[in-house]
This record gives C-alpha cells, structure tokens and sequence, in this order.
C-alpha cells in the first residue's frame, strides 16, 4: 500500500460533502453552512445557492441540469441561476434524511436516505434505495440498506457501487438497461473504517474516503487498498478531475467529530495528483 500527501485547495467551510467536478471547476456542498459552491483550480471560491434544509448529494443531468439533495425536507432540487425548484419530492418514499445519488446515462438518480432519524438519536435501521425517472416516476429498487452514502456508477453503467456507512462495507449491484438493480454483493469489506463518500477511477478502482480514520482509500474489487491519504479528523468524500481527470480532491473535516455542526470551520478540501484518471464521460 503506497501512502501519499496531498496539498490545501480551500479551507474555511463547515462540513464539505459531494465534491463533483464540472465544467472545469469543483463543485462542493457545505453541509452546515447551507451553501453549495464552486471552486476553481486555484482555489476561489463563489457561492451557488443557499438550501435551507442543508444541501447533501449533489450531481448534474446529461443535459447538464445541476440537482442537490435538500437533505432535511427529502427533495432533490434543481439550481438555476441561484435559484432552487423542487426536482423530485421524496419526502413520502424516504426513512430519514435523504443523502447521496448517482445518476445514469440516461439521466435516472438512484438516491439512498439515512433510514430513521440519525439527529433524534433513534435507533439503527435498514433502508431503501430509490430511483427517480426523468419523467419523475419514484421507485424502490433495493431494500435492507444500511446508511447508504457515497455511490458511483461504474462499468460503463452496469454497476452501482454505494458506500454503507455504519457497516464498513462498500456494496455492489448489476444495474440493466432499465434501471433494476440485482445480484447485490460486497465490493470491498472495510472492517472497522466507515466509507463516506467515493469515486470511481478509469480502472474500475474505487477511491473512498473513511470518515472515522481520515483515510482516504484506493481499493480493488475484493477489497485490496493499494494507496492512501491521511489526515488528521474526518475524510468525508472525493472527486476525481482536473484538465486531465488525474487530480484527486478529497473534503475534510480537521477537528474532532463532537465539533462537526457548529460553527467551528474546520472543513476544507485538499488536492494530490494520482497516476489513474477518472472514467472517461
């Protein structure tokens, strides 16, 4: 296993999630700051919207409609010149704060939710995966769940890989031309890391960032972890991109977990050139 360092993009922010590279910048939601923002190559940084009920997931269509996940009112939300309209409402479909999502090549979203009321401190549960259809048609395509986060569709549409938290374990599902998901499986058993968020490299590899360690991981189908990233805190989640798809930027949290939702800005996202790029669009 290679260990590597990386260096500071922007700090400042509260609680960074979803980095999504596009359009030549990286796109990032601070959490408890209710921003999303983009942010250049050099690191500056503009505001993109506010979302009261704190923005989450974050994606953009084939056509290149921006979505973020309104987390605590279980919507996805369109952005459009600053301004939010409700995309898919999700609020009767999900178990708890809805998350984080993929979306395919046809422009479906399978997005996943906490599964019961994490802040109340209500206990554990399994949960469901969704997919919203460009139509808006909402479906349950997986059951038994637990804290679905980070996911990524990999080769070339056929796979779902989603991160399930709490059991340090990263799953993975066929996904068909109609968007089903089968033959559910385990794509890498973390043991006692928590994944969070991930990407996926032009290898089929999966970069993953483990919240309770602050590592962020490389690791093969079977669960082989060739390289990591260390840091002091939280590894929330990460993107590959960059002019050439080869720069790895990862989110942070540099402080103990009790100081996560305050107002301590301890967030920052931090960047490192890796060998293999990201999947070519």
């Amino acid at each position: 296993m290679r260990e590597h360092r990386a260096t500071l993009l922007a700090d400042g922010f509260k609680f960074l999630e979803a980095p999504k590279w596009h359009d030549g910048q990286l796109w990032v939601s601070d959490v408890f700051d209710n921003r999303v923002f983009a942010l250049t190559p050099d690191g500056e940084r503009r505001e993109v919207c506010f979302v009261p009920a704190r923005p989450s997931g974050q994606g953009f269509l084939p056509d290149g409609r921006h979505i973020v996940v309104s987390a605590a009112d279980c919507r996805l939300v369109e952005v459009r010149d600053g301004n939010l309209s409700t995309y898919a409402d999700l609020s009767s479909y999900a178990a708890g704060y809805v998350n984080d999502f993929a979306i395919d090549a046809d422009g479906r979203i399978y997005v996943g939710d906490f599964g019961y009321d994490y802040d109340a401190g209500e206990a554990r549960k399994t949960t469901k995966l969704h997919r919203v259809d460009p139509d808006g048609y909402i479906t349950a395509v997986a059951d038994g769940v637990d804290f679905p986060n980070g996911s990524v569709i990999v080769d070339d549409g056929g796979t779902l890989i989603v991160a399930e938290t709490w059991e340090g374990r990263i799953a993975a599902f066929d996904l068909d031309a109609q968007g089903n998901l089968s033959n559910r499986r385990v794509f890498a058993d973390l043991s006692d890391r928590f994944p969070d968020g991930l990407c996926a490299d032009a290898e089929g590899a999966i970069w993953v960032g483990c919240f309770n360690t602050g590592e962020f991981l490389r690791v093969l189908d079977g669960g082989e972890i060739t390289d990591v990233f260390r840091f002091d805190g939280s590894a929330i989640s990460c993107v590959l991109g960059g002019e050439d798809g080869k720069t790895l930027f990862m989110t942070t949290f540099l402080g103990p977990s009790d100081e996560i939702a305050t107002e301590k800005r301890k967030s920052a996202v931090f960047m490192a050139r890796v060998d293999v790029g990201g999947p070519r669009p």
